[in-house]
């Protein structure tokens, strides 16, 4: 089971150099027991609704410790409240008020997506013939998929002027989960007054495990962003490498592509620039 605990971020967790972290939100877990909140939230995924006196009594709690409990999970957005449904007649006085997990409730504990998602693009790649060919079933499949991303992102870039466009792209991949930041950093050319590009950073990555097993969705991200931001971009660290954050230099308008690293913008030890699919499988696998 997955500890419901890690709604809440983890201390400690490294960053790529520059990227600073977007503040978390209120966590409503972090307060008061935690570990007997999780008891609380355990005992109405395995007893289905549950009122306060019913948990009070699973779990050898007072029905106000509980409530304590639930009043933070509610806050959390991992319980609702609803009327307890009654079969027959019912009698008087109000209805009894039950907690049910939410679907973030759910979620907060073991999932098998991962598994589902990682078993059909082996399927992908074995169907292909394994090999090169398997990788590259895999290769479309990512860009098909990041393609049709990156669509919705497509109209909030546009409205954009360009050089605000990095963080246009924050926004629209924050709003999907992914945390983004921008920092700007010097440019790579030598004139003191040349434009700054910029660091695109994720500290969020929804599909980390299976990144880790399948880079071509590091890879087809990387087109992608070239793509909506109209210039050769270059990943300089992915969290799915082990990195804290994915990091991604967005080099400034009509600035000349560059192969060196960019000033103020290295990555994080360890890594390498993604600058094409085959080095990628290297450089992530």
């Amino acid at each position: 089971m997955k500890n419901i605990r890690e709604h809440r971020a983890q201390p400690g967790e490294p960053d790529a150099p520059g990227c600073a972290v977007p503040a978390a939100a209120p966590e409503a877990l972090a307060e008061g027991h935690p570990a007997t909140r999780d008891r609380v939230a355990r005992s109405i995924l395995d007893h289905g609704p549950s009122s306060a006196a019913d948990l009070a009594s699973r779990l050898g709690l007072t029905p106000a410790a509980v409530r304590r409990h639930l009043d933070g999970l509610t806050a959390a957005g991992l319980v609702d409240a609803r009327e307890q449904r009654v079969h027959g007649s019912r009698g008087r006085g109000r209805p009894a008020k039950v907690f049910a997990l939410t679907d973030g409730g759910r979620d907060a504990f073991y999932q098998a997506y991962d598994q589902l998602a990682a078993d059909a693009l082996r399927w992908i790649s074995e169907t292909a013939g394994g090999g090169s060919a398997g990788e590259e079933a895999v290769a479309a499949f990512a860009r098909a998929r990041l393609a049709k991303q990156g669509e919705r992102y497509r109209d909030a870039l546009a409205a954009a002027a360009a050089e605000r466009r990095a963080e246009a792209l924050a926004e629209a991949l924050s709003a999907d989960g992914y945390a983004a930041t921008v920092r700007r950093v010097p440019s790579a050319a030598a004139a003191p007054a040349a434009p700054a590009g910029a660091q695109l950073c994720q500290h969020h990555c929804p599909v980390v495990h299976i990144a880790e097993q399948f880079p071509q969705l590091c890879e087809a991200e990387t087109e992608v962003f070239s793509q909506l931001l109209g210039t050769h971009v270059q990943r300089l660290a992915t969290i799915a490498h082990g990195d804290g954050v994915c990091t991604t230099y967005v080099p400034a308008p009509g600035a000349a592509p560059s192969s060196s690293r960019t000033p103020g913008a290295a990555p994080t030890a360890g890594t390498s620039p993604i600058e094409n699919g085959s080095s990628a499988r290297r450089n992530l696998a």
